[in-house]
């Protein structure tokens, strides 16, 4: 098990190094002066070219890029992702003051996920081919096919205007988390669902499921018991690598919903082409997707001793 861990843990420390290079290009090749867009976003319309040569010495841009880049580097790795080109504030202290409203819609939606999915994949696999199946299957296709942003403004029309459930202008507490994370999590939780299906359907014809029926099993103690067990891996890889997406997906839901997260702020420095911002999400996002498939890796070695074996 050490030994799975250490080579897990490698390749995530590969994959963020990768990851840090790949953020860093995208922020040394984009189109234009920093220096000029800085004076831009911070309001000045008409830069001088003595301000503009200002503000090039403040961000080290005339040094080499090897220079710069080890320079972000030990930034990031210190948890420093800049200044704020907009605001002119450290971008990890707007990231602390909105991340917990980012994480209450992350982890509500992830909830919602799993708990839909497994009602889904239950529900079709307990009858394959049939009306259920097929409902689910269709149901499935439509969320996965429509834009996460046009269910959301259909919820917001239908559900709140409307109906006059839930709030316009959501504030980021509990109490407002369930409509905007129901929309973030309908996608997610019909691909899983589809996989926690076939898994299912081929722990169901595994021969000792058999002998549980012969025993007397009903079909629920086989499904709690027998067939989610060994249906688990697969469910379990998918939830891990689709936590890492649910946060990457919170700023189009964040917009709709105007929910006071890192998301929507992304969405607005991208209008401002506040790049610090932008990559410091863009960072925030690959580590979290990192962090939760090597945690999903590490559950799904347990729970499946097969794959404790080196390939």
């Amino acid at each position: 098990m050490l030994r799975v861990l250490a080579r897990r843990s490698g390749q995530a420390v590969l994959t963020l190094a990768g990851a840090g290079v790949l953020i860093f290009a995208m922020l040394a090749v984009t189109p234009g002066d920093p220096a000029r867009r800085v004076l831009l976003a911070r309001g000045v319309q008409q830069p001088s070219a003595v301000a503009v040569a200002a503000v090039r010495g403040e961000l080290h841009l005339d040094d080499p890029l090897l220079v710069r880049f080890g320079r972000w580097a030990g930034g990031a790795l210190t948890g420093d992702l800049g200044i704020s080109w907009r605001s002119g504030r450290p971008v990890v202290d707007d990231f602390v003051t909105l991340l917990p409203a980012t994480l209450r819609l992350t982890v509500a939606a992830l909830g919602i996920a799993i708990v839909l999915a497994m009602l889904l994949a239950a529900l079709a696999a307990a009858a394959p081919g049939r009306w259920p199946d097929t409902v689910a299957r269709v149901v499935g296709l439509a969320m996965i096919a429509v834009p996460t942003f046009v269910i959301g403004v259909v919820v917001l029309d239908v559900l709140v205007v409307r109906w006059g459930y839930g709030r316009v202008i959501a504030d980021g507490t509990w109490a407002t988390v369930f409509l905007p994370a129901l929309v973030l999590a309908l996608a997610s939780a019909t691909t899983w669902s589809r996989v926690l299906r076939t898994a299912l359907l081929e722990a169901r014809s595994a021969p000792h499921l058999r002998v549980s029926t012969a025993r007397g099993a009903g079909p629920w103690r086989r499904l709690w018991a027998h067939e989610l067990p060994n249906a688990a891996p697969p469910f379990l890889t998918m939830v891990g690598l689709g936590a890492g997406f649910l946060l990457g997906g919170a700023p189009i839901v964040e917009s709709v919903f105007t929910w006071p997260g890192i998301g929507r702020f992304t969405v607005e420095a991208i209008d401002a082409r506040d790049m610090p911002v932008v990559v410091g999400f863009t960072l925030v996002a690959v580590l979290a997707f990192v962090l939760t498939s090597l945690v999903t890796d590490l559950i799904a070695t347990l729970v499946d001793p097969r794959l404790r074996t080196p390939t």
